[in-house]
């Protein structure tokens, strides 16, 4: 980055003083709407359990779960814990390039935390993505700057479902064919839409002059209503920020390995979802193949998605018994509780102590690989790890030095001696 874009960058202070506070008021609105999305759920629940018990299915239900192996369930809740930590990893990627960036990794814990706990929480999952962005400006980042980071990750997301889910049609086709009929159509209508929103996205990423139109002239048609606002602030918010959006989505697509990194970690992290089922199958005692339980479990993501309710509820119960029903047989609904509550109830809250984790001005992500990396440069060239001045300095000790001291020549000590001008200049 050229000297003159980042005082152009940091020289507004107060701008995004301001668009934070409006942030701000916007995630309290998403609080008020999680607790909306609480009181919904608990209804939904007990719904389901009036169902349960009218339909006289409750002693089934409750010796079903008396036989579940809690050992199976575990694993499944580190699975879970494992699609967690690649949503860290998917936003470290990008951001690890960048040397000054003020992002740390408790930072990105929050930011993925947010995103878990308000996509879970809000209809459509739409609560996420400003509060993650909320997170990132939070951390020092510009509000255009964490909208690029944000949606960057978001496309690669959105894209790597749509490959998940054609992968496991490939594999799987037929057995969704044979198990749910026509409701495979369906999946391949929603496969279609999730293609479609991934297009749009980059539209809106690599095309900013159209984006930039559009959102004038919204701004000059609000002007003509009896609105009272600064809109020459809005137009110059959104001249600089549309811009810087743009530019940092495509500084970051030019970086090919890593967004094929990116794409590969984002497919590890939708196998763990996806894989819960196989593991809430061996906790039922049955067997289970792997694959299968893949490709339904990317076919009934794609319908809760689809469903704008809180968690995709009623979509997730009907599609997750349509699609796992040959698998658990008169087990399904203790099937169904028990893989709920592994994928949905835990993380939530599992999240809720982690959205108010802050790095607050420690190492940003940058710097700590650099330190692990000189950590493994230095035990793969045989040397004890030190601390203190020396490596904070800068100072290589090359392997031909140690093997100087080792003879008996002087050694390092000798040669920092004998030249401590260039030791000052190391360490400076």
């Amino acid at each position: 980055m050229s000297g003159p874009q980042t005082k152009e960058r940091h020289a507004p202070k107060a701008a995004p003083k301001t668009t934070v506070q409006a942030t701000t008021k916007h995630e309290r609105s998403e609080f008020g709407s999680v607790r909306k999305s609480v009181l919904f759920l608990g209804a939904v629940m007990v719904i389901y359990i009036l169902y349960v018990i009218f339909s006289g299915q409750m002693d089934e239900f409750v010796s079903s779960l008396s036989g579940v192996d809690i050992t199976w369930v575990l694993r499944g809740g580190l699975c879970m814990f494992f699609y967690y930590a690649l949503g860290v990893v998917g936003y470290a990627i990008p951001v690890a390039r960048e040397k000054h960036s003020p992002l740390g990794f408790r930072d990105l814990m929050s930011v993925e935390a947010a995103g878990i706990f308000f996509s879970f929480l809000s209809p459509g999952g739409t609560g996420a993505a400003p509060a993650q962005i909320y997170r990132l400006t939070r951390a020092g980042l510009s509000v255009g700057a964490s909208s690029a980071l944000q949606y960057t990750r978001f496309i690669v997301y959105e894209a790597a479902e749509g490959i998940f889910a054609a992968i496991m049609l490939i594999f799987r086709y037929r057995y969704l064919i044979d198990t749910v009929g026509n409701f495979a159509v369906i999946g391949l209508v929603l496969f279609g839409v999730k293609i479609i929103e991934v297009l749009v996205l980059l539209v809106i990423c690599l095309c900013p002059g159209f984006v930039l139109r559009a959102g004038n002239a919204l701004i000059n048609l609000l002007g003509k209503t009896p609105i009272k606002a600064d809109f020459a602030h809005w137009h110059s918010v959104v001249d600089n920020q549309v811009h810087e959006f743009s530019d940092g989505f495509k500084d970051a697509a030019k970086d090919l390995p890593m967004m094929l990194l990116a794409m590969l970690v984002s497919l590890l992290q939708l196998g763990c979802q996806y894989a819960l089922a196989w593991f809430v199958a061996h906790a039922f005692g049955k067997s289970a193949d792997l694959v299968t339980c893949l490709a339904a479990g990317s076919m009934l993501e794609l319908l809760t998605s689809a469903i704008p309710l809180p968690g995709g509820a009623l979509g997730a119960e009907g599609g997750f018994a349509m699609l796992f029903y040959p698998l658990f047989g008169s087990t399904i609904t203790a099937a169904f509780v028990v893989w709920r509550f592994i994928e949905y109830i835990g993380p939530i809250v599992a999240m809720v102590p982690l959205l108010g984790l802050r790095s607050r001005g420690g190492r940003n992500v940058y710097q700590r690989l650099a330190r692990i990396r000189q950590g493994l440069d230095n035990f793969r060239r045989g040397l004890p790890g030190q601390k203190g001045h020396e490596i904070s300095g800068g100072i290589k000790i090359t392997p031909k030095k140690v093997a100087r001291t080792k003879a008996g020549t002087g050694g390092l000590n000798a040669a920092s001696a004998s030249a401590p001008g260039k030791q000052a200049a190391d360490d400076s």
